[in-house]
């Protein structure tokens, strides 16, 4: 190789990753598969996805709402916490059953703050009913009507500063996409497994055919061996370190199509009464989260006072040793 094209080739290489490109590669070997960080040029292939998916992560986070403080007063003058819980003991009841909130509150860090934020989520349900409603100036009973309701309540990474929060969040949501990825990886392995299966058992079968006299049976199967093969062999390559090194390049390149953030908007009453105008209601507009289940989760940041956690918390407790004296 000439000196020109040496210098040429030293002007086109990939710079080195930073810090987080650096950690976020390293933590496909722990959440993917570590046989991939020893494919050939791991780095170089990667390395821009990787960041392509670092940015998505980030500006996702940055765009959820909030954060909205969540506490019975807010149930009352926030119409989207309203919507949230059924009544304001169900914030307590939410925050007492929180693991996250428990494991948060046991950390001494979480005293350098009266509140913290997170993360909370939640799945937005519809019914059907029948219900009194005006329509012009007359009041109808048994009105069709459609109540919005939530359930599956979660609080995610608690912590004591917002922009702490954000980072964890922003965190998670890279590794979801690695989990996403990894299922699929999974997901060959087990069709590799099923083929050798098959493949397995037409072989035996082909076995006993071949003592008989040879007839379309024979050929029929034949055929299927040969195609099983043929696939067993197109999905082992699929499962070698430098194909799956691309694969992740192209998911990676494309993050929206496993994690993303839908605009939902709606008009309620202030009984959850799904309304055909805003004048009727309150309009409410949030973000719902589409993750590797494919759910729905409506999410927003909130602000919760701690001294409201850690009473939510010893009742929940309390009422746990309660059931177990009785």
């Amino acid at each position: 190789m000439g000196l020109l094209s040496a210098i040429a080739g030293m002007l086109h290489r990939t710079p080195p990753a930073d810090t987080g490109t650096r950690l976020a590669l390293a933590r496909i070997g722990e959440l993917v598969d570590p046989l991939l960080t020893v494919a050939p040029d791991f780095d170089s292939h990667l390395k821009s996805p990787v960041d392509c998916a670092l940015g998505y992560c980030e500006g996702l986070v940055d765009s959820l709402p909030g954060p909205h403080t969540v506490d019975s007063r807010a149930f009352v003058s926030d119409p989207l916490v309203h919507a949230l819980f059924a009544t304001a003991d169900d914030i307590r009841g939410m925050l007492g059953r929180s693991q996250a909130v428990r494991d948060y509150l046991a950390n001494p860090e979480c005293r350098r703050s009266d509140s913290f934020y997170a993360l909370l989520a939640a799945r937005r349900q519809e019914k059907k009913q029948l219900g009194p409603a005006l329509q012009g100036d007359t009041l109808r009973a048994n009105v069709p009507q459609t109540v919005l309701y939530f359930t599956d309540h979660t609080l995610v990474e608690p912590h004591c500063e917002l922009h702490e929060t954000r980072q964890a969040l922003r965190a998670s949501a890279y590794d979801s996409l690695l989990r996403n990825f990894h299922a699929h990886l999974e997901g060959l392995r087990i069709e590799r497994a099923e083929t050798q299966g098959d493949s397995t058992s037409e072989r035996a079968h082909l076995a006993l055919l071949k003592g008989s006299t040879p007839g379309p049976e024979y050929a029929v199967h034949t055929r299927r061996l040969a195609e099983l093969d043929a696939h067993l062999r197109s999905v082992a390559a699929a499962l070698e370190p430098e194909p799956l090194v691309r694969a992740l390049a192209e998911f990676l390149l494309a993050p929206e199509l496993s994690l993303a953030l839908q605009p939902y908007t709606v008009a309620l009453d202030r009984m959850g009464v799904v309304t055909q105008t805003a004048e009727a209601g309150d309009t409410l507009s949030f973000p719902e989260l589409i993750a590797r289940d494919k759910r729905r989760y409506m999410v927003t940041l909130v602000r919760v006072a701690r001294a409201q956690a850690e009473e939510a918390v010893a009742s929940v407790l309390d009422f746990r040793h309660r059931f177990v004296i009785i």
